[in-house]
Formats: C-alpha cells, sequence, structure tokens
C-alpha cells in the first residue's frame, strides 16, 4: 500500500497522525499547509485528504472539521511512516536501576516494571506474572501445623515459594509422616511443575499403597498447589488512569478490566513481539477509542509472561514503543540470571 500512495500523501498521513496524537483535535488543510511551509495549496491538500478518507486511513467526525486517523490509519503509519524516538541514556539508566536495585523475585521485578510504565505513560498496566512449568520442584516438606493439621511447603526452581495448611480427619503418627515426607522428595523433587499432572497424581495416589487412605489428602494438597502455580496472573496497574478521562466510557473500560480471561488473552499475543491492538478491533477488546500495546518476555528463552500499555487511541506510540521494547528485554535478561544462578 505504501508504493499506492505518493510521498505528499504519505507527508500528510504523517503529519495529521502526528498533529492528532500531540493535540487530540481534528486537523484541518490549513494547518497541514503551513507544516508544509505552504508549498501545497489546501485545495490540494483537501484533495488528498479526501483520498486518504476514500481508502480509509482518516475519517472526518463533523463535516466542517478537520481529518482524524483511523484504527487503519494509526496502523499504517506505526508500520510504514512513525519516527521511532531513540530511547535516552536516562531512561534505560532508570529502568536498570529500578529494577537492579528491586527485589530479583519475578513477581515483584515485574510489578516494578509495571509500576515504571505507569509512570511513564500514565496509563493502566496489565501485565501477568511468570509462568513456572518449566521450573522444577527443589524441596517439598510436611510440617505439623496443630491437631490434625499439617502445612505443605513447596520451593522451586524460579524461586517460588508456596505453603497449603492441610486439615485431616485425624492426626498422622510419625512414621506416617516420615514416610510421606521420604516418598515425595524421592517422587517429586527435581520434577518439572508442568509434569505433576493428574494421571500423574493417580500414579503415585496407588504407589502409597496402604498409606494412599491416610496420606492421599496430603498428596492432592500439593497437586493444588501446584494447580495454583500453573495459573497465569494478571495483574491490572493504573486502571484510574483510564477510569477518570472524559473520552473513554467509564463502564466499558471497567468491564473489559474485570474480565481477567479476556486480558490474559490479548497479553499472551504479546509472545509474537511487539502487538497492537486497537479497541472495536477485537471481540476480546472491545472498548472504543482505546489501544493496547503488549509484548512478551522470556526467561532461559522460553515464554514466561507479558506486559500490556491501555490507553487512548492517541498514544505517542513513537516514544512507549522502544521503552516498552527494552523493558521487556531488561526483565527478561535479569529473570533469566537468576534462573542460571539458581540451576548453578
Amino acid at each position: 500500500m505504501v508504493k499506492a500512495l505518493d510521498a505528499r500523501k504519505l507527508d500528510i498521513l504523517k503529519l495529521v497522525v502526528d498533529r492528532y496524537i500531540q493535540t487530540g483535535e481534528p486537523v484541518s488543510s490549513k494547518t497541514v499547509a503551513e507544516a508544509l511551509k505552504n508549498a501545497v495549496s489546501p485545495a490540494t491538500i483537501r484533495n488528498d485528504m479526501a483520498s486518504l478518507e476514500r481508502i480509509g486511513y482518516l475519517e472526518q467526525p463533523h463535516t466542517s472539521a478537520g481529518r482524524i486517523p483511523t484504527y487503519r490509519g494509526y496502523r499504517f503509519y506505526i508500520a510504514n511512516l512513525m519516527t521511532r524516538q531513540p530511547l535516552s541514556d536516562y531512561d534505560r539508566r532508570v529502568i536498570e536501576d529500578t529494577l537492579l536495585n528491586g527485589d530479583l523475585n519475578p513477581r515483584t521485578l515485574i510489578a516494578n516494571a509495571a509500576e515504571l510504565l505507569a509512570q511513564v505513560t500514565n496509563c493502566a498496566i496489565v501485565s501477568s506474572t511468570t509462568r513456572v512449568d518449566f521450573s522444577v520442584i527443589t524441596r517439598l516438606d510436611v510440617i505439623p501445623a496443630g491437631r490434625r493439621l499439617y502445612a505443605l511447603l513447596l520451593i522451586t526452581s524460579s524461586g517460588v515459594v508456596e505453603n497449603r495448611v492441610c486439615r485431616l480427619d485425624f492426626e498422622l503418627s510419625n512414621e506416617q509422616i516420615a514416610f510421606f515426607v521420604n516418598f515425595i522428595r524421592q517422587n517429586l523433587t527435581g520434577m518439572r511443575i508442568d509434569e505433576l499432572t493428574h494421571q500423574k497424581m493417580v500414579e503415585l495416589g496407588v504407589a502409597l499403597g496402604r498409606y494412599a487412605a491416610a496420606l492421599a489428602p496430603l498428596l492432592y494438597g500439593i497437586y493444588d498447589i501446584v494447580s495454583k502455580l500453573r495459573q497465569q496472573k494478571v495483574e491490572v496497574k493504573n486502571e484510574s488512569a483510564l477510569l477518570t478521562r472524559e473520552d473513554f466510557q467509564t463502564d466499558s473500560i471497567r468491564s473489559f478490566l474485570d474480565a481477567r480471561q479476556h486480558l490474559e488473552m490479548l497479553l499472551n499475543q504479546g509472545f509474537n513481539g511487539i502487538q497492537i491492538i486497537f479497541g472495536d478491533e477485537s471481540e476480546e477488546f472491545s472498548v472504543a477509542n482505546t489501544s493496547l500495546i503488549v509484548t512478551g518476555y522470556s526467561r532461559a528463552g522460553k515464554r514466561a509472561g507479558s506486559f500490556g500499555v491501555i490507553g487512548p487511541l492517541r498514544l505517542d506510540y513513537s516514544r512507549i514503543i522502544p521503552y516498552i521494547e527494552y523493558l521487556s528485554d531488561t526483565v527478561s535478561r535479569l529473570i533469566t540470571e537468576q534462573y542460571d544462578e539458581r540451576k548453578d
């Protein structure tokens, strides 16, 4: 389509999108002519803007108004016309210092990265916490915690620590506890999280033999912990930045942010690199006049989670896209370094 537009139309489209992002006001032919130093007449510019409207890149909100970009116009602009703003040395230092000086536990690291994005964009930030499917169980313990209460402790190679208290119908003997601790350490330590399937639990239950009736509740308590770990938790920060804007329908934004399953589906698109999704283009993101920028981050070359920036359609993409790319690369590097240290 770039070849189908001459250089002047490309310049006009870029000017309209740039100016609209800056001001939020429809851009007139007079404004474009002045930006082009009156090298082209307003009449010619009006004709070119009308052509851009016919092919779906611009629209006129009111008969007497100037033009604004459409979803299609934004997408063309981002792919072909946008001048990316290189990330400043200052921004790089802030990202590095903020993340390195904080807790490098993956969940905290992602929370700090999301907070940075919220400060830079003044938008709502959605993120998914680190997936642990490919981490392994490094420690399992059973600790008596009271009358018929037993605490299960599970630690993974990614540094995740989870516990669960199980209430049984009877007290376990010291022999039963010792047997179970030895059993789970022999059969579960070193196992990847994604290998602990329901079928595997059934096999382990059978392997408990004469202790099955007494110890199966603890075994399934461990399975509950692992099932929780496998869930990709979605967090939302700074949603008030959207709920207070006049150009959004508050009810639509609130409903969208509450639909966590839709957020997770959209965030997963970030595993294919930077993705930009516009409101009303997707059934999962049907909020008018809104855009979502998502990208994934990885650990040891494997998918780990995603970030997303939700804001107005006229976001400053030229600044935000390089920022979120560098942030994602930094998070991936730090998480991988932590993962490698734990393996060693």
